[in-house]
């Protein structure tokens, strides 16, 4: 008989374990480094989760030549709370700012 009571009560918490496990698994993470270029982090790579009005963000910095061009530098990996799909541009630096939601890890630059 305490067998049987012992092993429902086991059953029961497993459950509720597996739920707080689900719960877990749907949080969307990014990737934060402070200075990532060419596929390579100086620094440390590290993760954020995001929070409620957060996304990943990606700060591509690029250097203004002057011809005009702008040259890629580095890039700022993160999470930022209410992000907007934006460029900055200053007299010798320009900034794009690229948001996401839609999967882990989303942050990370490709092609550059």
């Amino acid at each position: 008989m305490i067998l049987l009571f012992l092993l429902g009560t086991v059953s029961l918490f497993s459950w509720n374990w597996g739920a707080q496990g689900s719960l877990k698994d749907s949080a969307r993470m990014c990737y934060k480094c402070k200075h990532y270029h060419l596929g390579y982090c100086y620094g440390v790579m590290d993760f954020c989760i995001l929070n409620y009005k957060q996304s990943c963000a990606t700060e591509n910095i690029y250097i203004l030549t002057n011809k005009g061009q702008s040259l890629y530098y580095y890039s700022k990996l993160s999470c930022m709370t209410n992000c907007e799909d934006i460029n900055f541009l200053d007299y010798n630096k320009k900034t794009e700012l690229i948001c996401c939601t839609h999967s882990n890890y989303c942050n990370l630059p490709v092609g550059l």
